[in-house]
């Protein structure tokens, strides 16, 4: 990377970069945080931390690690942890199917076919656009769409950590926000609906709730994004002078271009297929409940971007000559895998840390002692949307998964906007905000490490300051025009989705 200037290196974002790099090693960082809440656990066990669950009154305590039983869970479950970490399976199996279609060389032909003609200026939007319409496939973004805006950026002369910075940002900050319901929408309103009829036992949230706020907010994003890109991001990193090597835009050749529409055959034939599974009312890719948003197309899109890369990557090899036998194929897996080692070693020390830090309940307890305090306040709206929204963007630092917190919170943010006059969507579309702006500042997102890796293929010295201190300018700038565009919202008195009011009669 190129020298920082003398006012760079005395920025605050220089100073958070140089504090979190010198945090050791994110693998040796992990296992050291993870000890702490055993420690951590044992105080909150001596010292009685406890609360009520608020939807079933259950009462919840800080378990204790250290006990007998906490240490037989730990070493029993140890394995199971790391075999069991979410992202583990979707970037392994992932990476199965793009490895082949990435060592068939079809990537690298369809990025240059893609950008020969693409406007340069508009880049930078579509990699934010991209990557948060890759919400529609759940965890798709983090294994595809971030490192591709890397090579795509690269590509472009430009510094390929930007388009890693543009790509997370959209796939991570901008989770919630879409043009399509995704598979968060339904699980969502499940969640809210169980907390508004705490109040109201015939009140039902649609997944479409929010969908006039969530699709108006993606294109909100993007523009902020790209400015935030354009305007601090690339001058703040300049000129990439890395070792890694830069993919040369082309116009593709004849034989490549007949790889490319021999590839394009095999994903209509799969398309052709699934629409067929869809569209019929007992189609065979529908939900158990007959429904298209249950499909296990969306559950099950990991699969699917196996079988999509491996077969539209198989047959653009053999068509280029790129593979001569099968074995080729087995090849193009092996070598992605050697890009995972790095990752494998800190997936199992973020594993077990976020095993034992949900095992302790520490994250219940601050979740609810929060939402209980702000349930005591008698505060405006305005007031409250921004409350509830920073708490939650607080707790999300703590807590990575939506729906868990979601799960928390939903049965005290619900009732108390209801009983103030105030819709379960309104409730809803705040969390959404404060979920997704700092999701990508959050080390334990679950995916952070992966993204650490992503950043260490162009700049060796890499870290959780590094990303930490790219990415706040978003988060920051997400969620004050996040927040402003819903207090518009508001005020203008505009449906936050089809037949949804801001407003609860009692």
């Amino acid at each position: 990377m190129e020298k920082l200037s003398t006012k760079q290196r005395k920025g605050f974002l220089y100073i958070v970069e140089k504090t979190g790099n010198a945090l050791p090693h994110p693998a040796i960082l992990f296992g050291l945080l993870a000890l702490f809440t055993l420690v951590l656990s044992a105080i909150g066990s001596l010292l009685g931390w406890s609360g009520a669950h608020p939807a079933t009154g259950a009462p919840i305590e800080a378990v204790n690690l250290l006990s007998r039983d906490g240490l037989h869970r730990i070493i029993l479950e140890m394995v199971s942890n790391y075999t069991g970490f979410a992202p583990l399976g979707v970037v392994m199996v992932s990476l199965l199917g793009i490895g082949v279609a990435e060592t068939s060389g079809l990537i690298k032909a369809a990025i240059n076919s893609m950008l020969v003609k693409a406007p340069p200026k508009s880049v930078t939007f579509m990699v934010i656009f991209a990557g948060i319409l890759s919400s529609v496939a759940s965890d798709m973004g983090y294994v595809l769409i971030i490192p591709l805006a890397g090579a795509i950026f690269h590509s472009l002369g430009r510094n390929p950590l930007v388009g890693l910075t543009a790509a997370f940002a959209g796939v991570s900050g901008g989770f919630s926000a879409n043009i399509i319901i995704s598979t968060i929408d339904p699980m969502m309103a499940g969640l809210s609906t169980e907390a508004a009829q705490i109040i109201d036992p015939d009140y039902h949230v649609m997944a479409t709730a929010n969908y006039y706020f969530l699709a108006a907010s993606t294109f909100l994003l993007c523009m902020v994004g790209t400015i935030v890109v354009v305007k601090w991001t690339e001058p703040r990193l300049g000129k990439y002078t890395g070792e890694e090597e830069r993919e040369i835009i082309a116009q593709p050749t004849e034989l490549e271009r007949k790889g490319l529409r021999r590839a394009g055959y095999v994903l209509l034939g799969w398309f052709a297929i699934f629409a067929i599974g869809l569209i019929p009312e007992n189609g065979i890719f529908r939900g158990s409940d007959g429904s298209i948003l249950q499909t296990p197309l969306l559950g099950g899109i990991v699969a699917l971007l196996f079988i999509l890369g491996a077969s539209a990557g198989a047959i653009y090899g053999f068509t280029v000559g790129k593979f001569k036998k099968a074995e080729d194929i087995i090849n193009g897996m092996n070598d992605s895998f050697k890009t995972l080692v790095t990752y494998l070693v800190l997936a199992f020390f973020a594993a077990q840390f976020v095993a034992w830090f949900r095992w302790s309940n520490l994250g219940f307890l601050l979740a609810i002692g929060g939402a209980d305090f702000l349930q005591e306040s008698e505060i405006r709206l305005i007031p409250l949307l921004i409350i509830v929204s920073l708490f939650t963007a607080f707790i999300n630092l703590f807590m990575g998964s939506a729906s868990a917190k979601w799960a928390i919170l939903a049965p005290v943010f619900v009732p108390i906007f209801m009983l103030m006059g105030y819709s379960p969507e309104l409730a809803q579309a705040v969390y959404h905000i404060g979920d997704n702006t700092t999701n990508i500042i959050s080390p334990l997102l679950p995916y952070f490490a992966l993204i650490i890796v992503f950043y260490q293929k162009y700049d060796k010295n890499a870290g959780i300051g590094t990303i930490v201190a790219s990415m706040l300018p978003f988060s920051i700038a997400f969620f004050v025009c996040w927040m402003l565009f819903l207090i518009g919202w508001i005020l203008i008195g505009l449906p936050l989705g089809p037949g949804v009011s801001i407003y609860y009669g009692m």
